[in-house]
């Protein structure tokens, strides 16, 4: 049995804590039980990431149609949208 001072991270002392509340065990229980867990892993390969992979396919666009400018489509809408709100808004046909 070894004796020694501890001092724990704000975060890890919660959630020890939160630990002993869970389980009514005592601070040296949850301590122990924690390292021993973290040691044995010790060495151990972590789970493999799956790599995340861009499929590219074709988009679709009619020749002549620029993808880096739709931007500008999107604005040409707006503008028409708004064009004919104002000559329905005047009743006449004709924007002021």
């Amino acid at each position: 049995m070894m004796r020694t001072t501890l001092t724990l991270d704000p975060d890890v002392a919660r959630k020890v804590a939160e630990l002993r509340q869970q389980g009514r065990r005592s601070l040296k229980e949850v301590i122990n039980q924690a390292l021993r867990a973290g040691l044995a892993l010790k060495g151990k390969p972590g789970r493999r990431k799956v790599r995340f992979r861009v499929r590219a396919h074709h988009c679709g666009f009619r020749p002549g149609v620029d993808p880096e400018r739709l931007n500008q489509l999107v604005d040409q809408l707006a503008a028409d949208d708004f064009t004919r709100e104002v000559e329905s808004a005047s009743g006449d046909g004709s924007a002021r």
